[in-house]
């Protein structure tokens, strides 16, 4: 038997129970009786026999047994244990669900497009990396052995892990193992990229570099080169998406910093301010959002971000 929920929102937050659902309103009359709606509720606490739900309910026990029947018949009750008494077979009942609903309709979506309703904007930004409820992409992270021209060790490869749990509102888990290292990873593979980290600790930045709209210079000082200005401080970070030039039918998303803290910054910008990132997105072909974090709170660690372009 297919499994059935019910899905409330609160709080901009989903909440689920399980549930009948019947297609008959007239079903629903076996629960609409008083001594049936507390033989649940008590049968809810714990399995129980007829006997002592009569003796909870102070009625005869050939009375209670008339209703737990009523409610085996339509589905509601199951049998939760057998035990032989004195040559006779006694048997304890639970109730499947506590929660019953009328369904006339056919017409049922997906889980996915409840969730694309609350967000369409950032679901859209998001597209094609993800995709009908599935991760559509991988995540790649600098290697923390020293590689590339500058044999540079990643420290930010972590910060993938609020990623993950970001793009976790938007999809399920996948089959595949989706992260990789930078230098296990081929831009002419046709998959979607997540580049977490910038050009010097993770090569798939540096690789695409130069097709970003705003780019990291090649040369220390290190930063951040946008047509409008020049970004130097280790906090500031940059969310680009592009197609990837490597092969044109999918697109790679870089979340990047000047210094590891500035990657931390733009991860935060992008699973926590989203709303700021996107305020100027409109399905650009290349699209980037330049912010920088800050330590409002003096404990070392930046817990806030402002978008400066």
């Amino acid at each position: 038997m297919s499994k059935t929920y019910l899905i409330k929102e609160k709080d901009n937050k989903l909440y689920y129970s399980n549930a009948i659902i019947v297609d008959n309103p007239s079903a629903l009359k076996i629960i609409d009786h008083p001594i049936r709606e507390k033989i649940l509720r008590l049968l809810a606490k714990t399995p129980m026999y007829p006997a002592e739900l009569a003796k909870e309910l102070k009625m005869h026990e050939q009375k209670v047994y008339y209703h737990i029947k009523q409610m085996v018949n339509s589905g509601i009750l199951e049998i939760a244990e057998k035990k032989e008494i004195r040559g006779t077979i006694a048997k304890k009942f639970s109730p499947r669900c506590l929660n019953f609903a009328v369904s006339l309709s056919n017409d049922w979506k997906q889980l996915h497009e409840l969730t694309e309703k609350k967000d369409s904007k950032t679901v859209g930004f998001l597209e094609p990396f993800t995709k009908e409820n599935e991760i559509n992409a991988s995540i790649v992270v600098g290697s923390p052995d020293p590689h590339g021209p500058h044999k540079a060790r990643a420290r930010d490869g972590h910060y993938a892990i609020d990623l993950a749990l970001f793009l976790g509102n938007f999809c399920n888990v996948s089959k595949e193992f989706i992260t990789k290292l930078d230098v296990d990873t081929d831009l002419n593979e046709d998959i979607n990229l997540f580049v977490v980290g910038g050009p010097v600790t993770n090569l798939i930045c540096g690789k695409i570099n130069d097709f970003l709209p705003a780019k990291f210079s090649d040369k220390k000082p290190w930063g951040i080169i946008s047509k409008k200005k020049t970004y130097t401080d280790d906090s500031v970070g940059l969310i680009a998406r592009i197609p990837n030039p490597y092969n044109l039918k999918n697109k790679i998303m870089i979340i990047a910093g000047i210094r590891f803290i500035g990657t931390k910054a733009a991860v935060m910008a992008f699973t926590r301010n989203m709303n700021l990132v996107l305020a100027r997105f409109s399905e650009q072909e290349k699209f980037y959002c330049i912010v920088q974090g800050f330590d409002l709170s003096g404990d070392g660690k930046i817990d806030s971000i402002e978008v400066l372009e």
